[in-house]
């Protein structure tokens, strides 16, 4: 008999990677913010329902018997929009055992790449960073009240089928920014869906970065990748001469190495541990693209 019922806040990328990894065929639930991803929503294996910052009498009856919720929704200024809808529905339901909460590795701010673990001091640069440490801080409250586990899963730069370098080399996107001494770790969305499944299995809570053992210089990564293709990479472009927007600029004034030793210890091991393992299986299968595996792109 399954026992089991997921309920996903935000079901977008890495939520369709989890629900794809549901080999015990447990029901899930996800919300969007629009009617038109209800189908790839449910591709996915997910039951789509509708989430803008209200509860609904769906969301709500879903709830009633959801026993593992994941909250995938940014924080926004007013704070995180699935705790002030539903603090109340979530510290009511009756079969909830355990809480996920995805969030970045951003929280730590900058530190000159140093090593950081879970145990670093979180020290946001930039204002969405900031209204995260905030949002982890409510949900492991929340939990704290209503005596349940919540993991806080903090999750590097996410790549995966459809968002990844070999993607921006065929569409002609793709750069190289070189700013000496820049790393950034990763994890694949199959990754992310691992660690959450694990996490779920023993309803495991705690801090958790889910990230690969591999800081990495950005421009590395588009050149392995071009390696694979048998395509030239795009030529270096200095860091200070970039044309990039704010945003794109400001995850370069954040420089750590993270280490994900307390997600090992929690007995998860990692599929891709580093990018080229990746990005060897992606473009084997061809699943860069899309997901679903094909033949290497022909001709380069």
């Amino acid at each position: 008999m399954n026992e089991k019922q997921i309920f996903i806040f935000g079901a977008g990328y890495s939520g369709k990677a989890f629900a794809r990894a549901n080999t015990d065929a447990v029901p899930i639930f996800g919300t969007t913010r629009s009617a038109e991803k209800f189908e790839a929503l449910r591709q996915a294996g997910i039951a789509p329902l509708l989430f803008d910052g209200a509860l609904t009498g769906e969301i709500g009856d879903a709830l009633e018997k959801t026993t593992h919720l994941v909250i995938s929704v940014a924080p926004e200024e007013a704070g995180d929009p699935v705790r002030n809808a539903a603090r109340q529905a979530i510290a009511a339901m009756p079969a909830l055992e355990w809480i996920g909460y995805l969030s970045t590795v951003g929280v730590y701010g900058n530190y000159d790449g140093a090593w950081v673990d879970e145990t670093a001091a979180c020290r946001p640069v930039s204002k969405r960073s900031a209204m995260r440490v905030a949002a982890e801080q409510d949900w492991l409250e929340l939990g704290r009240e209503i005596g349940k586990p919540v993991a806080i899963l903090r999750l590097s730069g996410i790549y995966g089928p459809g968002r990844n370098a070999l993607v921006n080399l065929e569409n002609g996107t793709a750069r190289r920014l070189v700013k000496p001494d820049q790393v950034f770790n990763r994890i694949h969305c199959d990754d992310i869906a691992g660690a959450l499944w694990h996490l779920i299995g023993g309803n495991t809570g705690g801090i958790f970065n889910v990230t690969d053992d591999e800081p990495a210089p950005p421009q590395d990564v588009v050149t392995y990748a071009a390696s694979l293709m048998g395509v030239e990479p795009p030529p270096e472009i200095p860091f200070e001469t970039a044309q990039l927007s704010p945003m794109a600029r400001s995850f370069y004034g954040e420089n750590k190495r993270v280490a994900n030793k307390a997600i090992k210890a929690a007995g998860y091991r990692f599929r891709f541990p580093d990018y080229r393992r990746a990005f060897d299986r992606m473009w084997a299968d061809g699943s860069w693209r899309d997901g679903e595996p094909r033949s290497p792109m022909k001709g380069g």
